[in-house]
């Protein structure tokens, strides 16, 4: 059995989905060629960075990353791992299953949250795995180098993913799998290894625009672009501040949702195939199924530290929570 194979193994009997990998360019953005002792790339694979750091640019070019301003920091990084981990040659890109059998209580008086908080921190499961991951790499080649991330790195993760044949980029700007649907998170571990590559994923979106449509706020600009600073999950999780500072005509569209959105996610054709996740870290609780809005406005700051302390939902903060629940019981009296 080659590396390739034993390392993808591995990474399934470790509790990964989906595994998929993508070879990168020696070159750095920008450098000048120089001589390459490694197999040499294709010419579409050796155009990836270059093609990353130019759809970063103009994205960023349109403020469309809001006050993500870590974001702007290094964007030629972003694109090319080869800068974040010298040496190179490999990403091993994998995912992990999110969806599970439950429904949300779409009950009025209720928030919605979006489904990937409904469990555990994801973070700490991925990282625990890659971790894992990484040491039987060592095992297997002790002069390999590695590095693995889960949304911590500067790493555009869901490109190399469909590099890597894990699904293809939707019109949402998400990863959509031919069979996991719109439903799995995403990892990867750089290797100075040189693997065997995947094939990447083939665009199946076709004249399908049921994701741009859905969008309560319009945040899907054109197919494949997403302005984060109309998008509800930037908004609830990501942006900070009172609610000043985020537009009324924004403020209506998040209607009930309190954390995340998955509008865009929930109308993909592609999850009529999807199968419910056996992991338990995901199986949600009756408050991320059921959050009452009344009661969570009288949440003390102590009690949202203690009831969210192995949740995703940290990430909004005490104040950010308490502000999208004021809109959301707005936008209640409202409807």
């Amino acid at each position: 059995m080659s590396i390739t194979a034993s390392i993808k193994q591995e990474a399934h009997a470790l509790g990964f989905d989906a595994v998929g990998i993508t070879r990168v360019s020696s070159e750095h953005i920008g450098s000048a060629a120089g001589d390459q002792k490694t197999s040499p790339l294709s010419h579409s694979e050796a155009a990836v960075p270059q093609r990353l750091f130019d759809r970063l640019t103009e994205w960023l070019r349109r403020s469309y990353h809001g006050t993500m301003t870590w974001i702007e920091r290094t964007p030629n990084k972003r694109a090319d791992p080869g800068q974040v981990l010298p040496g190179c040659r490999s990403i091993i890109s994998l995912g992990i299953n999110y969806l599970t059998e439950h429904r949300a209580n779409e009950q009025p008086g209720y928030g919605r949250i979006a489904r990937y908080a409904w469990g555990k921190d994801y973070h700490k499961l991925f990282d625990a795995r890659l971790k894992q991951l990484e040491r039987l790499i060592h095992e297997m080649a002790p002069d390999a180098k590695t590095r693995s991330y889960c949304d911590t790195g500067p790493i555009m993760e869901k490109a190399w993913a469909e590099q890597a044949g894990l699904g293809w980029i939707g019109k949402h700007s998400n990863l959509v799998s031919a069979e996991y649907g719109s439903w799995l998170l995403l990892g990867e571990v750089l290797t100075t290894l040189e693997l065997e590559p995947d094939e990447p994923t083939t665009d199946l979106c076709g004249s399908c625009s049921l994701c741009i449509q859905a969008c309560p706020t319009r945040a899907i600009t054109e197919p494949y672009i997403v302005d984060a600073t109309r998008c509800i999950s930037y908004l609830t999780i990501e942006l900070r501040g009172d609610d000043t500072g985020i537009p009324h005509e924004l403020q209506v569209g998040m209607g009930n949702k309190i954390f995340g959105c998955d509008d865009c996610l929930d109308v993909c054709p592609f999850n009529l195939r999807a199968d419910p996740t056996q992991e338990r870290a995901f199986q949600p609780s009756s408050l991320t199924l059921s959050p009452h809005l009344h009661e969570l406005s009288k949440l003390e700051e102590s009690a949202f530290t203690t009831v969210f302390q192995q949740s995703p939902i940290r990430r909004a903060k005490y104040q950010g929570l308490l502000r999208n629940v004021a809109i959301a019981q707005r936008n209640l009296i409202s409807s």
